[in-house]
């Protein structure tokens, strides 16, 4: 029994891992196939067609006394984060943006034990330390610009993730979880909708590359990375969820190195190293407990 279910959670944070390894290509298809300077596009394009064909496709409405809370996890987990998401990109280097983004498992530890009681084990507070110094290593340049605004809109970004995970986790709407992927994706979309016609130029004429960028934005970057992402979060503790996270930047590293010929040694290769270790860690010291809770 207890094989089986450390089974299960292996294979649950595998398919968790996969949604920030999918998000890790957003930078390379954005910056090589879409059209530039429309960020709050990119982002409605993203969510809103990927929550109108969950909903379609599950039809299951929010019990009766949820919407709030599902509006809520919403505006956290899609209509907030990827509007602050996206102005620290434009007004940060992405390598400061990553590192104030990881200090979500920190935020989630801080939240589990002020409001759950629960301390959290001080291995995982190193580990999580550990991935914010470890990302540092692998993204920040000696000249890299920390420019106000920027940071708060990483760090207010980073505050909204980690809280609709640890609310989402806590709540437990009963909803199934692709359709409750589809309405956070198609409220999150709603919200972002007058953000992209206030700030951003109308589309030009889309290429077929162009297209497929968007279409794999949405398909991969929304509908299926959301709900395995959903999912997770359902099935992990939360600060192991989030500390997932730390696989985008990583992975948008290694496809920059591949596809891009971007350089990839010394301290950098360190800070991978670093950032992967701590990924590991932070999983062993959240998850084992619940293993050996549930052991027969």
């Amino acid at each position: 029994m207890r094989n089986a279910l450390a089974r299960s959670t292996v294979a649950d944070i595998f398919l968790t891992a996969l949604a920030p390894m999918i998000w890790g290509s957003t930078y390379i298809v954005t910056s090589t196939f879409l059209p530039p300077d429309r960020p709050f596009t990119a982002a409605l394009i993203r969510v809103l067609p990927a929550g109108l064909l969950l909903v379609a496709l599950f039809r299951t409405l929010p019990p009766r006394g949820q919407w709030g809370k599902v509006m809520v996890l919403s505006l956290l987990n899609i209509g907030a984060f990827q509007a602050l998401l996206f102005v620290a990109a434009y007004r940060l280097p992405g390598g400061v943006a990553a590192v104030v983004g990881a200090i979500q498992p920190l935020l989630v530890m801080l939240l589990s034990w002020s409001v759950d009681r629960r301390q959290p084990a001080v291995v995982a507070i190193l580990a999580a330390l550990a991935g914010v110094a470890g990302m540092a290593l692998l993204l920040l340049s000696p000249n890299a610009q920390w420019e106000t605004v920027g940071v708060l809109a990483a760090f207010g970004g980073a505050c909204s993730m980690a809280l609709g995970a640890w609310l989402m986790r806590r709540w437990q709407v009963p909803l199934p979880a692709m359709a409750m992927t589809g309405w956070q994706l198609l409220l999150g979309g709603v919200m972002l909708a007058p953000l992209a016609w206030w700030q951003d130029a109308p589309l030009p004429a889309l290429t077929p590359v162009a297209i497929a960028g968007y279409v794999w934005l949405c398909v991969a970057g929304a509908l299926i990375a959301y709900g395995l992402w959903f999912r997770g979060i359902t099935r992990l503790p939360s600060e192991a969820v989030t500390a997932l996270g730390l696989l985008s930047p990583v992975t948008a590293v290694v496809l920059g190195w591949i596809f891009l010929h971007q350089a990839l040694r010394g301290s950098a290769l360190a800070g991978l190293l670093i950032v992967l270790i701590s990924v590991v860690v932070i999983q062993r010291a959240s998850v084992q407990p619940r293993v050996s809770a549930k052991k027969p």
